[in-house]
Order: C-alpha cells, then structure tokens, then sequence
C-alpha cells in the first residue's frame, strides 16, 4: 500500500492485530527483507513494514540524508495515526530508529536497534575502507550515504527515554566498543551482543528474529495494549 506524506509516497504492508510494530531494513533493501518475521509476528501484533524513502516503492530522494529519511518515517506513523509502535531497525534501519526516537520524543513506545552505527567511525576499517574504494571507482549515493552518515551524537541519545535494546552480531562489521557506547548512552538501554552471528544473519533468520522481537515485547509488556486490525495489504 502507499500513503502520501509531504515529502512524497511512501509503501508499507500493514496485517496483523494487536501492539503495533514498525520493521524497517537496512541500506539498499526492501521490505521483503521481513517477510518470514512479518508471518510470525502477525499472530499477535500489528506489523507495518516500509520501503525507507529512496528505497523500494517509496518516494526517490535527490540526495540520501539519514535525516530526510527517518523524517520521512515519521510522517508515516503519524498520516498512520499510529499509536506509540514498538520500531524494529536494522542496519541503517536502526540508524533511523535511533533518530526518529530522539528527534520525535512520544512518537515510539519502545526501540529495538540491531548493527547501527552512530557516525562511519563505527563501522570496522577493513568493510569501510572497501565501501570507500567501491564508491571511488563505481559512485553509488548508497554507499556514499553509509560513507558520509549519519552524525548522531551521544548527548541526543541521552534524550532518549523508552525502551531500547540495541543488539549486533559478535562477528558485526559494526565495531563492538561502538556497538556498546550507543548502548550506555541511553538511560536504561539493554545490549546483546550476539556470539557467532554476522552483521545480518540474525536479522535474515525468521525464527531468531521472531525470538528476538517477541522477547523485547514481552518483557516491555507491550502485547497486553491492543490497536486496530489491519489485513488489506
């Protein structure tokens, strides 16, 4: 489905009853990164997945801004009229996660941040130094997003006053002393590192992903608030 926002359309699939939870992917990906989970979760929850602006079906971008798309986010939970969703992130999902918690403070009820990186500092040298001889000899304004983005400092995490779990694979190419300071920079903020896994193989497995978010949602208490059926994707 679309829904016009003053930036432009964005897309979304939207099915399930119960608390609401927003998936958002990574860089270069769609929403079709969460459809096995989407299946999962629908049991209990209302799930909206997005095309993140520039990305899928949604709204193109002159420039990729990190800003401009966790704006463009907001205004789809709010033309959604939705009610304080739980946000899953992942990647540069997460990274729009983060933003939209601490710029729109009682738009989410609760954050779950899997590999997000404050700033391209985060991400380890060997996988950055490769993005930036990829970008070099073939631009791409994706990877020139990752390479120049995002600027996300610790005092705006500070602001942040939901639940958050932030989590990253033990094999991640977001370095781990990064993965942790994103965490102790947000009151009360949970973090699991997850041994044996990579940047996205959690993410990509349904089943551990499913496990993941439910756990959060449970132990937040978010599954006893209900919100309105939706199953006309």
């Amino acid at each position: 489905m679309m829904i016009k926002i003053n930036r432009g359309e964005i897309f979304y699939t939207d099915g399930g009853a119960g608390r609401t939870v927003v998936l958002l992917h990574g860089n270069g990906e769609e929403h079709t990164l969460f459809d096995g989970v989407c299946e999962k979760l629908r049991r209990d929850c209302r799930v909206i997945a997005v095309d993140s602006p520039g990305h899928g079906k949604s709204f193109a971008l002159k420039k990729y801004d990190y800003y401009e798309m966790a704006d463009g986010v907001a205004g789809l939970i709010t033309a959604l009229s939705l009610e304080r969703p739980v946000l899953f992130g992942f990647s540069d999902g997460g990274i729009l996660g983060l933003i939209i918690a601490y710029k729109y403070p009682g738009m989410l009820s609760g954050l779950i941040a899997a590999g997000a990186n404050l700033n391209p500092r985060g991400v380890k040298a060997t996988p950055r130094f490769l993005l930036g001889v990829s970008n070099f000899f073939k631009p791409d304004p994706l990877l020139g997003l990752m390479l120049r983005g995002p600027d996300i400092k610790g005092a705006e995490l500070a602001g942040i006053k939901i639940p958050v779990l932030i989590t990253a694979g033990g094999k991640d190419l977001i370095k781990e002393k990064h993965t942790k300071k994103i965490a102790e920079s947000i009151p009360g903020a949970e973090l699991r590192i997850l041994r044996g896994e990579t940047h996205s193989s959690y993410v990509k497995d349904a089943e551990r992903l499913y496990d993941l978010i439910e756990n959060f949602l449970e132990a937040n208490i978010f599954l006893e608030q209900v919100t309105p059926t939706r199953n006309d994707e």
